[in-house]
């Protein structure tokens, strides 16, 4: 197993302008968000840019990611803002838990899927949310299942392809992850990638439960009997999960997957002028190299 670190240095619609005590400046679109982030310990370097952002989260948390708490929002419209990346485009939004609708750290695994990914592959993607992963290997040609146990969510992830005007093979589907995976392996559906973003709680829409560390091996276990042994077939492991350990997901992962080539380690943002690092989350990633027995 090897430890790496994927930096994501901003793009045209995206900047990490300042962080510190506690929080995160970022330029969205044509918007100055200031939003919570708990792993950035340090001061601000550029005090003065707070004062102008548009909106900033309020909250009593600084420590779980699921706190709620409330915009105080200067400029930014109810609609929230349209963006894009790569060539796909997508929308950002004010959400009541601290989010905006994406996750621009993300970009390392936005890359390396659309490196992966080959016409006629079959992607699975579960803990969906609004779906920019599945617009980017639906874009690079393959067949994409979406999972999400949110109406909401689903409907979002809709939305961000019909701002892209193309028909992409996206199948969405609202579900519990693990349900829906052991309901593929019993009808004998295999996949060439899954991608995983689970929170640490949540509940299925019908009031299942789920809880990252006790109940994440099983579903990476029945992830395992889906994947297509026949193709160098992967899996994409992100977490947001602050006590948790990029080697605990990495071991785990390649518990599920023996034989398999597996990699693990962090996501960062780096800031516009000094090359600041911020921590955002943890990431396992895996490719077949033979068949998973």
């Amino acid at each position: 197993m090897h430890l790496h670190t994927l930096i994501t240095d901003g793009w045209d619609d995206y900047a990490l302008l300042d962080s510190g005590a506690g929080r995160k400046l970022e330029r969205m679109g044509g918007f100055t968000i200031d939003r919570p982030e708990p792993q950035a310990m340090w001061q601000p370097r550029h005090p003065h840019l707070w004062d102008k952002a548009d909106a900033a989260f309020v909250t009593g948390s600084d420590e779980d990611d699921n706190a709620h708490g409330h915009w105080d929002n200067r400029r930014v419209p109810p609609n929230g803002w349209e963006t894009s990346c790569d060539g796909i485009r997508f929308r950002g939004w004010l959400t009541n838990f601290r989010h905006v609708g994406y996750f621009p750290e993300q970009v390392a695994h936005w890359q390396w899927l659309q490196q992966r990914t080959k016409p006629g592959m079959k992607i699975l993607n579960l803990f969906a949310y609004s779906g920019v992963h599945s617009l980017v290997a639906a874009k690079a040609g393959a067949s994409v299942t979406h999972v999400d146990a949110s109406k909401k969510a689903i409907q979002w992830a809709k939305d961000n392809q019909a701002l892209n005007n193309q028909e992409w093979p996206i199948r969405w589907i609202v579900d519990d992850a693990l349900k829906f995976v052991q309901r593929e392996a019993r009808r004998g559906n295999l996949y060439d990638g899954i991608l995983l973003d689970p929170p640490k709680f949540g509940r299925g829409p019908d009031n299942e439960t789920w809880d990252l560390f006790t109940d994440l091996p099983q579903l990476l276990q029945a992830c395992a009997a889906i994947l297509n042994p026949d193709s160098n077939a992967f899996l994409l492991l992100t977490s947001y999960a602050i006590r948790a350990s990029a080697v605990a997901f990495g071991q785990t992962v390649g518990a599920a997957l023996p034989g398999a080539a597996v990699e693990c380690g962090e996501l960062f943002v780096r800031e516009q002028d000094n090359g600041r690092l911020l921590p955002t989350s943890m990431y396992a990633r895996a490719v077949l190299t033979r068949a998973v027995k």
